[in-house]
């Protein structure tokens, strides 16, 4: 079980490459099997890398299980967050968020048309740089993205920039070392999040002072602000905070995914550019991509769920037993953190024939998608995946199709337990 307190915590965080399960989970899995107890963040812990039983607890959501975030997380995250509350209460505000998800992908010019500006206006400022950093460049396309809808704020605002240095510095204390002392990451995130909750705050009064008028191009914010959500002003904010920091987090990392394995299969990265010429093909110059158009990204699609499978962007999940629980020959006791470990199953041999390998073309068999599980499942499956990959998928169109391009270094996905790049996964443009 480790050291007293602080158990196996570090061994267990000590960051290793995505696309591996890390030494730790190795050596454990090979000593005790799939399924293993231990101490981690301060709780008697069952570490699971066995997927039927990862698949079990996320399916039993509420009833044997429950989130389950260490002290710190509730600190940075805020009380409120829909990734820490249950019950009634997590359904509410669920919904809520998965309704304004579901309109955002629904086809409607507006929101595609920006999307498809954006990546255009960020591809052509490339092509005038010999080198950029691909990572950053894609959180600040999906930041930009995300501000657009929640509060309708434009790239050229000022409020933009001063927004996305808080969500810079929200996001390094959050995976780092939980001290609230002047000065730490940690610290400076929850004064960061506090600041931007604060914006936010603002905005909310003077749209309601405004009496803001509701209309068919609304953005999330005026969704929220309808009355029959019943909202209180500091669960509004807790909602845009929760979209903000997953829109930002989770679809910049998975571009980033995405072209660094094309970088290493030239064959993918020319059958999806085939894909992509002829759809190009049958497009007016100038027409906008459309949802018939993403429907038909049959390979686009393969790619983005392939890379999520390899690159694993999260790792794993908190959750605690409601009740002691039985599953085959394994006890839960009651009260016991349970951690289900995603990228065991991603890359389990048992489950995917040479797992380690890039294959988009994997995902011609429908049963492949059983086998993964890089958004969570149950009652708290991600609720913006779908919009993720749409992003992705109209970003990689004109990515594919105009620039020419080569990573520069060796550089890699790394679980710090987040997926992060850190060179920020450098690209040379070619001429």
């Amino acid at each position: 079980m480790g050291w007293p307190l602080i158990g196996e915590t570090l061994a267990f965080l000590k960051p290793h490459k995505s696309n591996s399960i890390g030494s730790f989970l190795q050596e454990k899995c090979a000593r005790y099997g799939r399924v293993f107890k231990s101490h981690l963040f301060g709780w008697p812990t069952i570490v699971s890398c066995d997927h039927e039983f990862n698949m079990f607890v996320l399916q039993n959501e509420e009833k044997l299980f429950q989130s389950s975030y260490p002290k710190p997380v509730h600190d940075v995250l805020g009380k409120l967050s829909m990734m820490l509350v249950s019950g009634e209460f997590h359904k509410k505000i669920r919904s809520v968020a998965v309704g304004f998800i579901n309109y955002s992908c629904k086809p409607r010019c507006g929101n595609y048309n920006f999307l498809e500006k954006l990546s255009l206006s960020f591809i052509d400022s490339w092509k005038a740089k010999k080198e950029i950093l691909f990572f950053n460049e894609a959180k600040e396309l999906t930041f930009h993205l995300m501000m657009k809808s929640l509060i309708n704020i434009e790239p050229e605002d000022p409020l933009a920039a001063t927004i996305f240095r808080d969500l810079q510095t929200f996001m390094k204390g959050f995976v780092s070392l939980p001290l609230y002392i002047p000065g730490t990451a940690y610290a400076k995130a929850i004064k960061a999040r506090t600041r931007i909750s604060s914006t936010f705050g603002e905005m909310i009064t003077k749209r309601r002072e405004k009496k803001h008028i509701i209309n068919e191009e609304g953005d999330c914010l005026d969704e929220l602000l309808i009355g029959k959500h019943w909202l209180r002003d500091e669960e509004i904010v807790s909602i845009l905070l929760d979209l903000l920091f997953a829109g930002y987090e989770t679809t910049s990392g998975l571009m980033a995914l995405v072209v660094y394995f094309l970088s290493q299969s030239p064959l993918a990265f020319q059958t999806l550019q085939e894909e992509h010429q002829v759809l190009k093909a049958r497009k007016v110059v100038g027409e906008y991509l459309n949802w018939e158009d993403y429907k038909h990204m049959e390979f686009t699609s393969y790619v983005i769920c392939e890379a999520l499978r390899c690159g694993n962007l999260v790792k794993f999940v908190h959750r605690k037993a409601l009740q002691d629980v039985k599953f085959k020959e394994f006890v839960i006791p009651r009260g016991w953190q349970v951690l289900p470990i995603f990228s065991s199953a991603h890359l389990d041999p048992c489950l995917h024939e040479k797992p380690f390998q890039y294959n988009p073309w994997r995902w011609d068999d429908s049963a492949t998608s059983r086998k993964v599980s890089p958004f969570g499942g149950g009652l708290r499956i991600c609720p913006g995946s779908e919009l993720g990959k749409l992003e992705t998928a109209f970003f990689l169109h004109h990515f594919v199709l105009n620039i020419r391009w080569k990573l520069k270094e060796d550089d890699c996905p790394l679980s710090c337990p987040y997926m992060e790049f850190k060179r920020g996964l450098p690209m040379e443009i070619i001429y």
